[in-house]
């Protein structure tokens, strides 16, 4: 089995931090998308090696047991049982000379464990599970208020996936058996996709509830009236209660985001009032407000 050089291929150092990690996948992933590079033969085989290394260094088990044993890491923990095992029966034969494998030995027990050699003929039909896979997928966050269908390629496979409404920003879902193929009959592997909502709209989101801000002319909030909003999926008619105040709060119920898995359930939108000032007013308008102020001040 080649090894291969997983720190190299993401362009990082062995003392890359997880959050480095990330970044240089990220970078990497988009550049060689197949998306982005159609019947592009060496961008594929790049992706195919980039998504490869992630799996294993984005892992902190993994990347222990690969900076451990290399190409073999697959086997780590294999090994570490066959070798307590042999320790266990010399010492019980008072045999034992101390010490287990050494380096040395790594590629002669694997050789022999796992590549179909006399001695590991039983071990060698031992079933391991394919690697997992990682994905990303962007989207607008006006994609994501409404089920939809979206078709992913991932290792130059085409994967269809339903995508649940209000979906977070971040959020991860695990598909079972989209990984790579196990070993010696073994299970597949799982796809993780890793979501990110763009969200370029004038709400703010937080989980299903909606934030927004409305402006106010000081006439309806003083003598209150009826004004136009707008909510995620259209606009819906007001009632302003006469002298609110600036930055008053009102809650619509059900007109936020949709629930997480929760069909036809949805969170609230919350309405902020910013009082907007008249300004270039007439001086007609000005002796209204000072005739207003001398009756206050009555």
């Amino acid at each position: 089995m080649e090894f291969k050089d997983y720190y190299k291929i993401l362009g990082i150092s062995k003392t890359a931090t997880e959050k480095q990690i990330k970044s240089a996948y990220r970078k990497l992933a988009r550049k060689y998308h197949p998306d982005l590079n159609p019947n592009d033969k060496t961008s594929e085989k790049k992706f195919k090696e980039i998504n490869e290394a992630n799996e294993v260094l984005s892992n902190v088990e993994n990347r222990k047991k690969y900076d451990k044993y290399g190409k073999d890491w697959k086997h780590g923990e294999a090994y570490e049982k066959a070798n307590q095992e042999r320790q266990q029966q010399q010492s019980s034969r008072q045999s034992y000379s101390g010490g287990g494998f050494d380096n040395q030995d790594f590629s002669d027990y694997f050789e022999s464990m796992f590549g179909g050699g006399a001695r590991g003929s039983s071990r060698s039909q031992q079933k391991f599970k394919g690697q997992d896979f990682q994905a990303e997928m962007q989207l607008d966050i006006k994609d994501v208020f409404e089920k939809h269908s979206r078709v992913l390629t991932v290792n130059n496979k085409k994967i269809r996936l339903t995508i649940p409404a209000g979906i977070k920003n971040g959020q991860v879902i695990k598909i079972s058996g989209k990984g790579a193929p196990g070993s010696n009959g073994g299970p597949n592997g799982d796809l993780f996709i890793t979501f990110t909502i763009i969200n370029n709209t004038p709400f703010k989101r937080d989980e299903a509830t909606l934030y927004s801000t409305v402006e106010l002319d000081l006439y309806t909030a003083v003598l209150g009236g009826e004004i136009n909003v707008d909510t995620f999926d259209g606009k819906v008619k007001l009632k302003v209660k006469p002298e609110t105040q600036n930055d008053t709060k009102v809650k619509l119920k059900g007109k936020g985001f949709p629930v997480y898995k929760k069909d036809g359930q949805f969170g609230d939108l919350i309405i902020t009032y910013h009082i907007k000032t008249p300004t270039n007013l007439s001086e007609k308008e000005k002796d209204l407000f000072k005739e207003l102020q001398n009756l206050k001040a009555k």
